[in-house]
């Protein structure tokens, strides 16, 4: 496969998402601009390779179980996961919350891995592993530690959408925001992203300072804000730190200038 097809067959295989979970021949080849006929060759070579699946009574395809694989063992070797697996899982059952990591991925953080106070603990939402910083605490427990100039980057180019009627779209009060997360250490939530869900989020850093990811609780925004927001918070600052420990990073290294690093 040449390095013009391998980029080809990436472009199909990132038409899948949440919303988009299975798409036939002429809607892939409409999306990458390419004929039906290229199109059912990559599709061919994804297929044998288990990239891809195909529905029989409708034809369509979607993600294959390859993709799931590669995913899990993504998930498993990443050394923020791996650092955060027994505290994460302490602090879900010290609050009784939904707890996440995730890292930060272009102008969004990515949820890579969960911990959840009881096996079906099973928490609403409507997003995916891939969340908008401006709107999650977990997002602005990032965006809490960029530099001014980093900062100013992400809001000049990033549109704040509102997603809820709390959604904050105004820049300004969206800085007043991140200064006062930096402030107490912490980010908070309410309503966001989703009705009617609270979270809390802390940044996690790496040994040289910077910010590797972050962690948050999740919950019912009235149990997130209530009478025992100070606990919760105490909790996942702690936890946060505990981490951060693990990470190799020393306390008060250089935090303040610290950037995200790519992953």
């Amino acid at each position: 496969m040449s390095i013009q097809s391998v980029d080809r067959a990436l472009q199909i295989l990132t038409l899948f998402s949440h919303r988009t979970p299975a798409l036939g021949v002429t809607e892939i080849s409409q999306a990458v601009g390419l004929s039906k006929g290229t199109v059912h060759g990559l599709i061919r070579t994804l297929l044998r390779q288990g990239f891809l699946q195909q529905d029989q009574p409708s034809r369509r395809y979607r993600l294959g179980l390859k993709i799931y694989e590669l995913g899990i063992i993504f998930a498993g070797t990443m050394e923020i996961n791996q650092k955060a697996a027994g505290p994460l899982n302490q602090l879900a059952k010290t609050t009784q919350m939904v707890c996440r990591v995730s890292i930060w991925d272009g102008d969004s953080v990515v949820i890579t891995s969960d911990a959840h106070p009881r096996p079906r603990a099973v928490l609403p939402h409507q997003f995916g592993p891939r969340v908008h910083a401006y709107c999650s605490a977990m997002g602005k427990a990032v965006l809490a530690f960029l530099d001014e100039k980093l900062l100013a980057q992400y809001l000049e180019r990033t549109e704040l959408v509102a997603f809820t009627p709390h959604t904050v779209t105004e820049r300004e009060v969206l800085v007043a925001d991140l200064a006062e997360t930096r402030r107490r250490g912490y980010a908070m939530d309410r309503e966001e992203a989703v009705h009617g869900m609270g979270c809390l989020g802390a940044p996690v850093f790496q040994r040289d300072g910077c910010v590797a990811g972050a962690i948050s609780l999740s919950g019912a925004v009235a149990r997130i804000m209530g009478d025992r927001l100070e606990d919760h918070a105490e909790a996942l600052l702690k936890t946060a730190a505990e981490i951060s420990r693990y990470m190799g990073h020393l306390p008060g290294f250089s935090e303040t200038a610290s950037a995200p690093r790519a992953h």
